[in-house]
């Protein structure tokens, strides 16, 4: 009867936690169960699974904490990952063609715009443009910068840029959104201002529905007294209109504006958007703002003093000392709900 005991044990302390576990979890926990057990009898001990049982699985992990403990089909990486899924079909169903969109231009417009960019020298789209509106034929620019042949660029135009930033990165900000998915396929966009110098984040917010007065505030937010920087790199994006840009004048930094589809020139922002994602959001649900904010103001306590980067030769945004070996023990320290650790030495105690 001894012997039994430990064999026993998880099942009674199972059926005592059960007692003083909210109804809902109850039911929630059983549906789990139930769903998986009729999973192994009708399907095998490695059943497939269907779309359905993915919805399942997704709508669980929507309105149940506890649905980590209860899985054993597969792991929780793969119902985030049915998530990020049904996120991406969502969209583009949403997003679909429902009827003709705008109709292409001839090919014989198509080569009067290659060949006055290529007889006329130092034309760019501007000046296409205008010639094509003269001839009666009506044309968008950007259509027009669509269809003219790519010039080659002249010595050391691409070093420009990297010279810049080079010469300036101690005085110069960078702002960018970042797009996070909801457990309802919504969308929530993450604002940040990034301060090149030390790859510190300034300031962030989240919002559902961001404007150019909203935008330009939160800005302001990250430059409260003196200014941190001298020049904000931006892209093009139609949020950053007239008010947005009035502000920005208003409190002296000097805008720079990306090439258009030049992600590349805004590395810093981009960056910092991959390492987000990579290190935090990949692993977690969106369920709304608040609880956004608080894990991205979680992972930026952890980015600032914690995590090293090879641009610092290895250190922290806020610099973290070298400890030696004499210091004592390496410990580990969770960070972001224990995605990471901060592993540090402390004194080991007189016995």
């Amino acid at each position: 009867m001894i012997r039994l005991m430990p064999f026993k044990l998880p099942l009674i302390l199972s059926a005592v936690a059960a007692v003083f576990k909210d109804r809902a979890d109850l039911v929630a926990e059983n549906i789990a169960l139930r769903h998986q057990l009729w999973c192994f009898i009708h399907r095998g001990p490695r059943p497939r699974l269907r779309p359905v049982d993915r919805v399942v699985w997704v709508l669980l992990s929507r309105f149940w904490d506890g649905w980590r403990e209860s899985l054993v089909m597969v792991k929780p990486a793969t119902v985030l990952a049915w998530h990020r899924k049904g996120f991406r079909l969502f969209w583009r169903w949403k997003s679909r063609k429902r009827g003709r969109g705008r109709p292409r231009i001839s090919a014989e417009v198509r080569r009067l715009i290659v060949e006055m960019a290529e007889m006329n020298v130092g034309w760019g789209a501007p000046r296409i443009h205008g010639e094509l509106l003269k001839l009666g034929i009506e044309v968008c620019e950007i259509t027009v910068s669509r269809y003219m042949p790519k010039r080659p660029l002249p010595a050391g135009s691409r070093q420009r840029w990297a010279t810049f930033m080079r010469n300036h990165l101690h005085e110069t900000l960078a702002i960018d959104f970042a797009v996070v998915p909801t457990a309802t396929f919504g969308i929530l966009y993450v604002f940040f201002v990034l301060s090149l110098e030390r790859r510190r984040v300034l300031h962030f917010n989240v919002t559902q529905h961001p404007t150019a007065g909203w935008t330009a505030q939160q800005v302001v937010e990250a430059c409260p007294f003196d200014l941190p920087g001298r020049f904000l790199i931006r892209d093009n994006d139609k949020i950053y209109g007239t008010e947005f840009r009035a502000r920005i004048d208003g409190l002296g930094l000097d805008q720079i504006r990306t090439a258009f589809r030049s992600p590349w020139q805004n590395g810093f922002a981009e960056r910092w958007i991959a390492s987000l994602r990579k290190d935090c959001l990949d692993h977690l649900i969106a369920i709304h703002e608040s609880q956004l904010r608080r894990v991205i103001r979680s992972y930026i306590d952890y980015y600032h003093a914690d995590r090293t980067h090879l641009g610092l030769k290895k250190d922290a945004p806020e610099g973290r000392p070298i400890e030696s070996r004499e210091m004592g023990e390496v410990v580990s320290i969770p960070r972001v709900g224990g995605l990471h650790h901060r592993y540090s030495r402390v004194l080991q105690r007189a016995a």
